[in-house]
C-alpha cells in the first residue's frame, strides 16, 4: 500500500507542475495521450485499492487538490496499472457548476456513483 501512495503522490506532482507549467492544455492532452499498460488481469492491483492510495496521497499533499487534479493524477495511475480509466468533466448547467471525475467502463470510480445524475458530461478522454 506505501508504494501505491507514493507512486499516487508522484502522479499529483506531475499533475500539478504539468499545470503550472505548461496550462490546462498540456496536461489535458497528456492526459488524453497516456496509453494504459498491458497487464494481466490477474496482475492489476485492484482500482479501489488505487482509488485509496490516491485519496491518502491527497491528503498529505501540501496544497488543496482540487478534482480536476486528483482525476487526472487517479486517471494516470490506473492507467499504469493497467485499468483502461477515463477522465470525465462535468457541469451543472442550472448551477453552471464544474466537476471531474473518473470512469472505468462508464461507472465512476473515484467519487460518488450518482454523479451523472447531477451533472451532464461535457468531456471525456
Amino acid at each position: 500500500m506505501k508504494r501505491t501512495i507514493l507512486k499516487s503522490y508522484r502522479w499529483l506532482v506531475r499533475v500539478d507542475v504539468t499545470l503550472f507549467a505548461g496550462g490546462l492544455k498540456r496536461i489535458y492532452d497528456a492526459v488524453r495521450e497516456q496509453p494504459t499498460a498491458h497487464l494481466d488481469v490477474e496482475r492489476r492491483i485492484p482500482y479501489e485499492q488505487l482509488c485509496k492510495a490516491m485519496d491518502l496521497a491527497c491528503v498529505f499533499y501540501p496544497k488543496t487538490v482540487l478534482c480536476l487534479q486528483r482525476s487526472m493524477a487517479t486517471v494516470l495511475l490506473l492507467r499504469s496499472y493497467g485499468w483502461p480509466a477515463q477522465f470525465v468533466t462535468g457541469c451543472a448547467f442550472a448551477t453552471l457548476e464544474n466537476h471531474a471525475w473518473v470512469e472505468i467502463n462508464g461507472c465512476v470510480v473515484n467519487d460518488k456513483p450518482y454523479l451523472h445524475d447531477m451533472y451532464q458530461v461535457i468531456d471525456r478522454c
